[in-house]
């Protein structure tokens, strides 16, 4: 299960997800992005509470970064030792910006 919250102000939305990001789940970001992410011009995901990542995750966020190339910047906050592992293992960790 996956709970998507988010905060928008002016051009910047920040999304916290809390849960499990994987197959069953990704569906639900996918649409909650093509329906927020709009004329953001920076993307935080507070991955503070995301307990787990799948490759269906990991493929959401990677089309959310390549949707902000275009049109301002991604950031990936507050990431835990598990998905960070993930992150890693996958090179991942060397596409995202992560703080």
């Amino acid at each position: 299960m996956l709970n998507i919250n988010s905060d928008k102000s002016s051009m910047k939305l920040v999304i916290s997800l809390e849960g499990r990001l994987d197959t069953t789940s990704s569906p639900q970001l996918e649409e909650f992005i093509k329906k927020e992410v709009g004329n953001t011009k920076e993307l935080v995901y507070d991955l503070k509470n995301l307990e787990y990542i799948s490759s269906a995750g990991l493929r959401v966020l990677l089309s959310s970064q390549k949707i902000m190339n275009k049109q301002g910047a991604m950031v990936l906050k507050n990431v835990s030792e598990e998905v960070m592992e993930v992150f890693e293992v996958t090179g991942f960790a060397d596409i995202f910006n992560i703080q």
